[in-house]
């Protein structure tokens, strides 16, 4: 049995801006975000608190019907894999990681803001996920190929080595 490498990503975070909802050229959808998580360390006798920042990339319907309600400040909890851009710009080489969503929840309201954390702004807590397509909707990206967080996937294979 061959291992195959695995490139999964779960985290948990507030938005930094409202998202920007854009059309590619083939006429699918894509939602821009970026989240921020913050985490505490110790620095000599002191706890700080270090912030890390990453960009976010949401396709299709699902990020379409989500997209108003990514806002800056919104706590939301995002499922996919990281992917690699590179390009090149006057010889120059360049590229960055961003998180490739395959799934988005939506969960509390924003910073600062009293109130439920099961209902904000007049809706209900959701979580968004891509379709069970066939097809790349993206730079090779096919959602038939990636599997639901938290969905039912009952059946595993029987070659399970340990």
């Amino acid at each position: 049995m061959a291992v195959s490498d695995i490139n999964t990503v779960v985290i948990v975070g507030r938005l930094t801006r409202d998202a920007e909802l854009k059309y590619m050229n083939n006429g699918n959808a894509v939602a821009s975000i970026s989240i921020a998580t913050n985490r505490s360390r110790k620095d000599g006798e002191q706890w700080v608190s270090e912030a890390n920042f990453f960009d976010v990339s949401y396709y299709g319907k699902p990020a379409e019907a989500v997209s108003r309600y990514l806002t800056k400040g919104q706590q939301i909890a995002v499922q996919g894999s990281l992917r690699q851009d590179r390009w090149e710009k006057d010889g120059q080489k360049f590229s960055r990681v961003r998180i490739q969503a395959d799934s988005i929840e939506l969960l509390g309201g924003r910073s600062g803001n009293a109130g439920s954390s099961d209902n904000f702004g007049g809706y209900q807590q959701r979580s968004y996920s891509q379709p069970q397509s066939s097809g790349p909707m993206n730079g090779g990206y096919d959602p038939a190929e990636s599997e639901t967080f938290g969905g039912d996937n009952s059946s595993f294979p029987e070659d399970i080595p340990f």
